[in-house]
């Protein structure tokens, strides 16, 4: 690929061409929203009794997006159960037509509160290119993993195999990577996430820098809301993408045979925050008992999620027209939401080889599995400010940001409220970590890198292909 073509395609120039598309594909999502969202009260939800009573809270009517992938499954499961109504909250659920239309709709005041993607909450603080700068805050993890990079038939075809067949050789991964791209003309070499400066964009990065594959001058990185995901790769705009499921799930053989699951975050990050509760701090002030409330029943809601005996319950009602909507003309009805729920999970393929894996860190919503590092008092809705810290060193290293900021440690506290967490489910008899602080170990990054949150800028140098770095010139 040409030189001129990146300098046609910069990143501020792409984001500003992509602008009146964005507002197109959002104005005509809106009545898609009003139409399709969650109403009223379940007859479940009608038998709880509240243990709060709604006039007690400054703002007992609130209106909460959500995003239809399966993410979305502790916010309907709240709504359904009844788990809103028991903390004295009456909530509306608005469906969003993308990732930024969630979180922008918190900024301008239009959603009291709604999933955002990991990152966006520290990058609107910082004010990071392709994020509004605004006073966000995350009040829990709803869930971590969940997503997935998928692939289309052209590059299985050109040798391209789920990461886990390679068996930790990233440099030969690297090479089929970089010789797919080589072969491709400029308009070929596309990889979409679902929003610009956060977690999904930069595992795009991160995995493909890891091979040894330069993201700034292979590929360009396109933005494309999740339900959009699969027709988009069948007609050819991008060749692979990155999403939480059932949208992975939705492109492999026997379903619509578009493409296959290279890898899940999970093989990128094991135990990354993928979605945060986002709220404005105006909320929060504004609304203390009502920000209470709401923790508790989202909490509540995950807990229920997390529970292995209540998974196929909700595998079925994220089919619903309200949430995702997946429903396949054939076969079991669930069978696009059930691989990322009960952790049945199909990487698909083109070779009638079966690639089914089972696991229960598929989707974490409470309850830490066995094989991920075990801390007292620990569990995935806990907030940890560290990794809040890694999400800025990512943010500087693919130049959103010009660098790690130097009171990170104050901006996390800020924007990740783990002070408030911990009153809020002590509570409800649930207890956390005594540390906002902790290490990644490096056999959790498919790099083996490990992260000590006290030296993030010592972690950002240390990678060889990142933004702003410095350039060795030589004489003659």
């Amino acid at each position: 690929m040409s030189d001129r073509f990146f300098q046609d395609w910069n990143r501020r120039e792409f984001l500003q061409r992509m602008g009146s598309a964005a507002v197109g594909m959002t104005l005509s999502g809106c009545g898609i929203n009003a139409d399709r969202s969650a109403k009223g009260l379940t007859e479940e939800a009608l038998a709880v009794t509240p243990i709060v009573n709604s006039q007690s809270l400054e703002k007992p009517n609130l209106t909460i997006g959500y995003v239809p992938v399966n993410d979305c499954a502790p916010f309907a499961i709240a709504w359904k159960k009844g788990f809103f109504r028991k903390y004295g909250l009456n909530v509306k659920l608005n469906r969003e037509a993308s990732w930024a239309t969630s979180r922008d709709g918190i900024i301008f005041g239009r959603l009291d509160a709604s999933p955002v993607v990991s990152g966006a909450v520290t990058n609107a603080r910082i004010g990071a290119e392709g994020a509004r700068h605004a006073p966000l805050c995350a009040a829990m993890t709803i869930h971590r993993h969940g997503n997935a990079m998928t692939m289309n038939k052209a590059m299985w075809d050109f040798g391209l195999r789920p990461w886990h067949e390679y068996n930790g050789n990233i440099d030969e991964f690297g090479k089929q990577l970089r010789a797919f791209f080589d072969s491709q003309p400029a308009e070929k070499k596309v990889w979409a996430v679902v929003l610009s400066s956060a977690i999904y964009e930069y595992f795009v990065r991160y995995i493909s820098a890891a091979a040894g594959v330069d993201p700034f001058k292979e590929f360009r990185v396109i933005i494309v809301p999740p339900p959009q995901m699969v027709t988009n790769m069948r007609m050819g705009e991008m060749q692979a993408y990155m999403v939480a499921e059932p949208w992975n799930t939705r492109a492999i053989q026997g379903n619509l045979g578009v493409g296959f699951t290279f890898a899940q975050g999970k093989e990128v990050w094991q135990g990354h925050p993928d979605r945060v509760l986002g709220v404005m701090q105006s909320f929060i002030d504004e609304n203390p008992k009502t920000y209470y409330s709401l923790v508790k029943a989202m909490v509540e809601a995950c807990q229920y999620c997390s529970r292995p005996e209540n998974r196929d319950e909700i595998a079925l009602l994220l089919t619903e027209r309200s949430f995702t909507g997946a429903k396949p003309k054939k076969g079991p009805i669930d069978k696009f939401t059930r691989p990322g729920i009960v952790g049945d999970y199909n990487y698909g393929g083109f070779d009638e080889k079966d690639r089914t894996v089972r696991s229960e860190d598929t989707t974490i919503f409470f309850d830490i599995p066995a094989n991920l590092p075990q801390i007292l008092g620990n569990h995935s809705t806990f907030l940890w400010q560290s990794q809040s810290i890694w999400l800025m060193t990512q943010s500087a290293r693919w130049g959103h940001i010009k660098e790690v900021p130097k009171n990170a440690e104050e901006l996390a506290k800020k924007a990740w409220r783990t002070d408030l967490y911990r009153k809020i489910v002590a509570e409800m008899g649930i207890n956390c970590p005594v540390e906002d602080y902790k290490v990644e170990p490096g056999d959790l990054f498919i790099d083996q890198k490990r992260f000590d949150p006290s030296d993030p800028v010592g972690y950002l140098n240390s990678f060889e292909i990142r933004a702003n770095r410095p350039q060795s010139f030589f004489m003659s």
